[in-house]
Formats: structure tokens, C-alpha cells, sequence
């Protein structure tokens, strides 16, 4: 299987490369963009949301993430697993598109999170 993701988490890509077996593919980006380009193929792309913010504690980071993946010719097939930010992250508001987002997990972020996120495809 090949996994997708979007973090600047330390400790979330640790627990992701801990997860997923050998013969898996685990590409990790800090930049939303890149990582669109390298969506072809993936089964699951996970999206730590603070990552997306261009501000700390303003959604509009990941409105604009979420209007590129939705358009992106590759990356908008790939189901699409959120990692909420921790419970006491403030943000500004929160935005939702029907059918966007597959999965939404929450802190704390561990290796069965994403082990079992994969068993979902």
C-alpha cells in the first residue's frame, strides 16, 4: 500500500513509520504541495491540520489545502484521513465539505492510529 503524509510533527511521522510494515510506501511531506504531486497511487493521505495553517490558529491554511486537493487532478482521488489538532489547539473557526474528508482521527496521534486507519481501504 502507499501512504501519503502532510505533517511538520515530529512524533506523528515517527508513530507513521512505525505503523506500516515493510513493502508499504510511506512518503512524508511538511509542504501540502509537494505532496499532491506525489499522490499518484496512494491509498490513504493523511493531513495533520496544523501543518496546513499559514497562521497559527487560522483555518484559512487549510481552506486553501482543501480547495487544491478537491481540484488536483491526482491527489483529489486519494482518500483523505484528518489529524485534528490537539484538543487544546484553538482555531478560529472550522470548515467542512460533504464527503471530503474519509476519516477524521484525534490526538493522541500513536502507531495503531495509523495501523488501524489503514484496515479502512
Amino acid at each position: 500500500m502507499k501512504f501519503v503524509l502532510i505533517t511538520k510533527d515530529d512524533a506523528i511521522e515517527a508513530a507513521a513509520r512505525a505503523a506500516f510494515p515493510p513493502g508499504d510506501s510511506l512518503l512524508v511531506f511538511d509542504n501540502w504541495q509537494e505532496a499532491m504531486e506525489a499522490a499518484e497511487g496512494a491509498d490513504l493521505m493523511f493531513v495533520d491540520q496544523i501543518a496546513t495553517l499559514t497562521e497559527p490558529h487560522r483555518v484559512a491554511g487549510y481552506e486553501a489545502f482543501a480547495d487544491a486537493k478537491m481540484g488536483h487532478e491526482l491527489a483529489a482521488k486519494v482518500p483523505l484521513v484528518l489529524i485534528a489538532p490537539p484538543p487544546d489547539y484553538d482555531l478560529d473557526s472550522v470548515v467542512g465539505w460533504p464527503d471530503f474528508v474519509f476519516a477524521h482521527v484525534r490526538h493522541p496521534i500513536t502507531d495503531k492510529t495509523f495501523r488501524r486507519a489503514a484496515t479502512w481501504v
